[in-house]
C-alpha cells in the first residue's frame, strides 16, 4: 500500500491556529460506517450520539511545557523543543541548528535557563544540558515553559503563554509526561463529561504519553514499511474491568483520539476485552489492520499521508475516509490540533 494513497489537498485556511471557545463549540461531523451518512453538528451534541451502556475511553496525559525561546550571542532567534529529560540532561530539536556548534550556551526565556549544546544527533535534534537561573530545572520549566504547539501554529509574536498552556491541556489532564496534546480530548468540557454520565454514558482512563513520533513524517513510500515511534502507556485494572463490562452489557467502547484508541488495541485480548498494564506501545493501525476492541472512534481532521489518517482510514475504510475529509474541506471544517471533530460510529 502506497503512502500517496492517503494525500488529499487542504487549503491553508482550512488549518485552525486558534481553539474553539467554549470547548465543546467546535463543529462535529458524525460518520455512521454502516450507512454510510452524516451528521454536522458540534461537539456539545454529542449526547445525542451515545447511548445508556456506551463507554467513552479517555487520555489522561498531561503535555509538558518543554518548549522554549531564547536568544544566541549574535541576536539571532533560537528555538527548543525538549523530547526527553533526565535531571538537567535531556534530548531536544533546536532550531536553527544549521546555525548551532557543540558547546554553544544559549539563555532561554530571558536567562531563566540557559541552554548549552552537547552534541549533534542529526536532523535537528541535539543532547542538551539545561541550567536554572534559580531552583531546579524541572521547577524553571514549569514556571517559564511554553505549551508545545505544533509548528505549523504562528503566533506572530502575539503569543499568550498562559492562554496556550491552559488550552492546549485537556480539562481532565493528570499524569505528566506528554510532549504533544492528546488533541481530540481538547473539545471536553466538565460540563459535556457530566451531560454524558447523566445519560448512562460511562468513562474509564487510559495514559499514552504522546511523543515525538507524533512530529515524524513517513519517511517511506510504502505505508506497511514505516515503523511507529514507541509510546509509554498505563491501562489501569479498572478499565479493563469497565471495558469488559460494557461489552457484556452490549455497549459500545468509544475511543477518544487516536492515542487511546491506540492503548486500548495495544492491550486487547482476542475476545474483545483488554490486559491491564503499563508499557510502550509501537502499533500501526492502517487499513488491513483488525480492530480487536474499539467500536466508535472520536477523533480530529488529520494531516495528509500521516499515520493518524491511516488509523481513520483503517477504522472507517479509506476510499469512505477520504470522501468524507473532501466532503468536510467544501464544509469549511477546521483542520488539526485546534480543528473540529468527528464521531465514526
Amino acid at each position: 500500500m502506497q503512502v500517496a494513497e492517503f494525500d488529499f489537498v487542504l487549503p491553508q485556511e482550512r488549518i485552525a491556529t486558534r481553539a474553539a471557545e467554549p470547548r465543546d463549540s467546535a463543529r462535529l461531523l458524525v460518520h455512521d460506517r454502516r450507512h454510510g451518512t452524516q451528521d454536522h453538528v458540534h461537539v456539545r451534541d454529542l449526547p445525542r450520539f451515545l447511548r445508556a451502556g456506551d463507554l467513552l475511553v479517555l487520555n489522561d496525559t498531561r503535555v509538558l511545557p518543554w518548549r522554549l525561546r531564547g536568544r544566541r550571542a549574535t541576536g539571532g532567534a533560537c528555538e527548543c523543543l525538549l523530547v526527553r529529560l533526565d535531571g538537567d540532561v535531556g534530548e531536544a530539536f533546536v532550531k536553527p541548528s544549521k546555525k548551532l556548534r557543540p558547546g554553544d550556551e544559549v539563555p532561554m526565556e530571558d536567562g531563566a535557563i540557559v541552554l548549552r549544546l552537547a552534541e549533534a544527533l542529526g536532523g535537528g535534534r541535539w543532547r542538551v544540558v539545561l541550567r536554572a537561573r534559580s531552583g531546579s530545572v524541572a521547577q524553571a520549566l514549569e514556571q517559564c515553559g511554553r505549551a508545545p504547539l505544533p509548528p505549523y501554529i504562528d503566533r506572530d509574536g502575539e503569543e499568550d503563554v498562559a492562554a496556550d498552556r491552559a488550552r492546549y491541556q485537556t480539562v481532565f489532564a493528570r499524569a505528566p509526561g506528554a510532549i504533544a496534546a492528546p488533541t481530540a480530548g481538547l473539545h471536553f468540557t466538565p460540563e459535556l463529561l457530566t451531560t454524558l454520565q447523566a445519560g448512562g454514558v460511562e468513562l474509564a482512563w487510559v495514559t499514552l504519553h504522546v511523543g515525538e513520533g507524533t512530529f515524524a513524517p513517513l519517511r517511506t513510500t510504502v505505508v506497511e514499511d514505516h515503523r511507529m515511534h514507541a509510546e509509554r502507556y498505563e491501562l489501569p485494572p479498572a478499565t479493563a474491568a469497565a471495558v469488559a463490562a460494557a461489552k457484556a452489557r452490549g455497549g459500545r467502547v468509544v475511543a477518544v483520539g487516536t492515542t487511546s484508541c491506540r492503548t486500548l488495541e495495544t492491550c486487547a485480548l482476542p475476545d474483545g476485552s483488554v490486559v491491564a498494564g503499563t508499557g510502550a506501545s509501537d502499533l500501526f493501525l492502517y487499513p488491513g489492520r483488525r480492530f480487536q476492541v474499539v467500536d466508535a472512534l472520536f477523533t480530529n481532521f488529520h494531516l495528509p499521508q500521516s499515520t493518524l489518517l491511516m488509523l481513520v482510514a483503517a477504522f472507517a475504510g479509506r476510499d469512505a475516509i477520504l470522501a468524507v475529509y473532501r466532503d468536510a474541506i467544501e464544509r469549511g471544517y477546521r483542520f488539526y490540533s485546534f480543528g473540529d471533530a468527528m464521531l465514526v460510529v
